[in-house]
């Protein structure tokens, strides 16, 4: 590839525009007007990106970009035709962005900027990951969990899994069956907290036929199913007191009976349990019983949460990255090392079950090869760290994402927020009284008026606006 951006635009005002802007942005260019004109310039040059009217005097714009393609150029579209059917086609012939007409032009020149990155980015070669879905990290928290895991595996102790939404509490609980001797019988899960009440104790025990309406033929619980092997009962907390006390009989006992029957059966599993509750919280509550905590309490795992494990995230993201695209069978990207930066600051209150759909989203939705600081901002749900942190780290992750997404005049929009933000809070924590807000945050009260002034000068007035 040469350094030059292709544009294919029949509108020669549009294509003059496009060209002027690119070469203020100091990225060479060359312009088309029509398919059989780029056509001919591909037999002496092939471009670092094309971008592309879908609907050409001459023919569909969508014909040259599949050409190009194929041979790792990458695609951006332009249209003004922005139904469900040329965007799905646009997208499905490989384009990495949609402008629809009229398009804001900073937008087409970060577009193609970041388009030509990602020529550069394929080129360069992507680790393989595994497929599945193991136990990653290498911090402290998470060294100590695989030592735990280690020493109890090939044990027949019961282990209860704690740990917040989304820790990978069933990871652990896997990791554990295949570790011991009972790995070639069937690993068998159940959420307790997602069955209704009334069919938990079916779902565990089975039923005979008959033993209530609908039953009309005898069905295994979930203990039968992973005889031999390991039973894992997941959000263990949610439940109900009755079962609870039948399932610690089957602990202190080995034997059970179906709904509806009068067979002894033995039980022979190990049991793995989980939950995010306090459970010594809920005995305390009488919403679980003590006794049965103490049967499934003998080893207990407790994983940490994504915020204190942050320098797990790059090696998790990575791994979620290409793991979802080879499951969703669409081009394999990477982070970029300030993307990654930015994602070791970000808050995951859903944890690594949070970072992995994040990574998915990214995976199909984010522009270009390479994914950027500005892809995380957008739509991601989660924010850089700043409760009970540094707040200027959060600072320099919002710094960061500006930068990389061209923002101009940095500065001054940072200082602009700085106050704005000081300023409306100084307010709404004085009731909105000016000469307290202004005593607070050390300034005298026709600063602090007019620094309001210039506010609402540049901006939309502050929500609290009084005297």
């Amino acid at each position: 590839m040469n350094g030059a951006v292709w544009i294919v635009e029949d509108d020669r005002a549009l294509r003059t525009v496009l060209l002027r802007a690119l070469e203020a942005a100091q990225m060479p260019a060359r312009a088309f007007a029509s398919l059989a004109e780029a056509r001919a310039a591909l037999e002496a040059a092939t471009p670092a990106a094309l971008l592309t009217d879908l609907r050409l005097p001459d023919g569909d714009g969508l014909a040259l970009a599949e050409a190009l393609t194929a041979r790792g150029v990458p695609l951006l579209v332009m249209s003004a035709y922005t139904d469900i059917a040329s965007t799905a086609a646009a997208y499905r012939a490989g384009a990495l962005d949609y402008l629809a007409k009229p398009f804001d032009l900073e937008q087409a020149i970060a577009a193609l900027r970041r388009a030509r990155a990602a020529g550069e980015a394929a080129a360069e070669p992507v680790e393989p990951v595994p497929h599945a879905a193991p136990l990653l990290g290498q911090s402290r928290p998470m060294r100590e969990v695989f030592r735990l895991i280690g020493r109890v595996a090939a044990s027949e102790l019961t282990v209860l899994v704690t740990g917040g939404t989304g820790t990978g509490k069933e990871l652990v609980a896997r990791a554990l069956h295949e570790e011991s001797a009972r790995r070639l019988r069937p690993f068998v899960a159940l959420n307790t907290a997602a069955i209704p009440a009334e069919l938990l104790e079916s779902e565990l025990f089975g039923h005979e036929a008959g033993a209530f309406t609908g039953a009309q033929r005898r069905n295994p619980g979930r203990f039968e199913q992973a005889a031999g092997g390991t039973l894992f009962l997941d959000e263990i907390g949610d439940m109900p007191l009755a079962l609870q006390t039948r399932l610690l009989r089957v602990l202190a006992g080995g034997e059970y009976y179906r709904v509806g029957g009068r067979e002894l059966l033995k039980s022979d599993v190990r049991i793995i349990a989980a939950t995010h509750q306090d459970l010594a919280a809920l005995v305390r509550e009488g919403r679980f019983r003590a006794d049965l905590l103490h049967r499934l309490d003998v080893v207990r795992i407790d994983l940490p949460p994504l915020a204190a494990r942050r320098e797990d995230i790059p090696l998790l993201a990575r791994h979620f990255l290409a793991q979802a695209a080879a499951e969703l069978k669409v081009p394999a990207k990477r982070f970029s090392s300030p993307a990654l930066r930015l994602l070791a600051q970000m808050d995951f209150p859903g944890n690594v079950r949070q970072l992995e759909n994040l990574c998915r989203r990214l995976a199909v939705i984010a522009p270009g090869r390479e994914i950027q600081p500005q892809d995380l901002a957008e739509g991601s749900g989660v924010l850089p760290a700043a409760a009970g942190g540094d707040w200027t780290e959060a600072l320099a992750a919002w710094a960061q994402a500006q930068l990389a997404a061209g923002t101009p005049d940095l500065h001054a929009r940072a200082r602009t927020l700085l106050d704005r933000t000081l300023l409306q809070t100084a307010l709404a924590h004085h009731q909105g009284h000016r000469q307290h807000a202004a005593a607070a945050l050390g300034l005298g009260r026709n600063t602090l008026t007019r620094k309001l002034g210039a506010g609402r000068r540049r901006r939309s007035p502050p929500a609290d606006d009084a005297p």
